[in-house]
């Protein structure tokens, strides 16, 4: 396994990382460092124990049975409702070779039925019992109040708005801080509903270079936990008593039945969501990348005689957001010559979401761009911190604890910086790791 100064560079742009926090912060003379030190080796021990345990690595690694039986399962559901829609094997008859999967048809009804397959997990207890699991692991590490332990730990399988409605009779006596640890978390991790199409996205471009897109996302989002509330509580240190524990969830099911119809329900709200954010985000960065060029053509009659440097490398936004995230990239351990593509995809993620970021990233090559460049940045994207998810984080905590939305709006912003950085950590983690540790054998 090599270690050389790429590795070294990431355990720097950790404490940098944390710098900026501190010099963010609401009181900076509350500064923990054992709190910093103690998320930072969580999430090292995450990293090593799901990639460095022989067992737990092959169990990880063979978990895409999980992903290739949804795939077919959902295939099934789409090929009856939407008939030749739903499956390819009659455009592929048509079309020479096979055909593309209709996105709509074929990819986003997968969201469908792992959301219903994720709340019948939560009503038999196995989602529950894992949630729980984690929430005394951050309870008696971290010093969480139980309430905000139980949210962060749900935020690791659960959506932004999901995970809330937990500790819902516990918002309105939460600190201020345990607030912004619970909506930090929540953008410096993903659903499990949006990560099998992640998942699907990168399979054939890393699966070529013997990385498993289904193990790096799901140690992403675990890892980026411990970052979470390590951030959160570096930008606004808790000066209160915490709130009191939450000893048992709430949020039930009636039964089997409507644990499927609640959680098909749902599924579907989030793939018209998804559809509709996707059209409105594409066609904005279509729309921005056209009058960039039109800018920047050269043609006289356009210009008003501004010739550009940009006639044989047109400018577009995703060039603009590399320049702009490029030293964060570089500095959490990605080699200089990538870090600008590596940081149009988190300025993407940022700017329009990181569903878009996905998209971009799957269509890069997979000779275009380094193995370990491509993790690290899978890992910094894979969060929900974004624009648009500030109107959806702060419209679902609103609903649930509409006596809490003036202390909500004053934390979005910091929560947008929190989760990013967040996200940033998880991927300087694997950075910093010998890459040959997350390499399939």
């Amino acid at each position: 396994m090599e270690w050389g100064w790429d590795n070294a560079r990431a355990l720097i742009g950790i404490a940098v990382i944390y710098g900026i926090a501190w010099g963010l912060s609401e009181n900076r003379k509350l500064f923990s460092w054992r709190l910093v030190l103690g998320a930072t080796a969580m999430q090292f021990v995450f990293a090593l124990v799901l990639f460095g345990i022989p067992p737990i690595r092959n169990l990880l690694f063979r978990a895409n049975i999980v992903v290739d039986a949804l795939e077919s399962a959902t295939r099934e559901g789409t090929g009856f409702v939407f008939g030749y829609v739903g499956d390819n094997v009659a455009a592929s008859e048509i079309m020479s070779g096979e055909a593309p999967p209709l996105f709509f048809f074929q990819i986003l009804p997968i969201v469908i039925v792992v959301a219903a397959l994720s709340a019948m997990l939560w009503h038999w207890g196995i989602l529950r019992w894992l949630t729980k699991g984690f929430a005394i692991i951050f309870s008696r590490l971290m010093g969480l109040g139980g309430a905000t332990s139980l949210a962060v730990s749900a935020n690791v399988f659960m959506g932004m708005t999901e995970a809330p409605v937990l500790v819902r009779p516990y918002l309105k006596g939460m600190t201020r801080s345990e607030l912004f640890v619970l909506m930090t978390a929540g953008f410096a991790t993903i659903a499990g509903s949006v990560l099998i199409i992640y998942v699907n996205f990168l399979r054939p471009v890393m699966e070529p270079m013997g990385l498993d897109p289904l193990a790096q996302l799901l140690t992403a989002s675990i890892v980026a936990a411990p970052a979470a509330v390590g951030l959160a509580l570096t930008m606004i240190p808790e000066e209160t008593p915490t709130s009191e524990r939450a000893h048992e969830p709430d949020f039930e099911y009636e039964s089997t039945m409507d644990a499927f119809a609640t959680g098909a329900s749902d599924g579907l709200k989030i793939v018209l969501n998804i559809a509709t954010m996707l059209i409105a985000a594409l066609a904005i960065l279509y729309l921005g990348n056209g009058l960039l060029a039109w800018v920047s053509s050269g043609v006289d009659d356009i210009t008003f005689g501004l010739v550009t440097v940009f006639r044989d490398d047109p400018l577009t936004i995703q060039k603009i957001l590399g320049w702009i995230f490029a030293p964060l990239m570089y500095l959490i351990g990605v080699p200089w010559e990538e870090a600008a593509r590596s940081g149009s995809l988190m300025g993407i993620k940022t700017v329009l979401t990181e569903f878009v970021a996905f998209i971009e990233l799957s269509s890069i090559p997979a000779d275009a761009m380094d193995p370990r460049t491509r993790m690290i940045t899978a890992h910094a994207i894979c969060g929900f911190a974004n624009f648009g998810s500030i109107g959806i984080l702060i419209g679902g905590l609103t609903i649930i604890e509409p006596g809490r939305r003036d202390t909500f709006l004053q934390l979005a912003w910091k929560t947008l910086i929190a989760g990013t950085l967040a996200t940033c950590l998880s991927g300087a983690v694997v950075a910093a790791l010998p890459v040959d540790l997350f390499i399939r054998g």
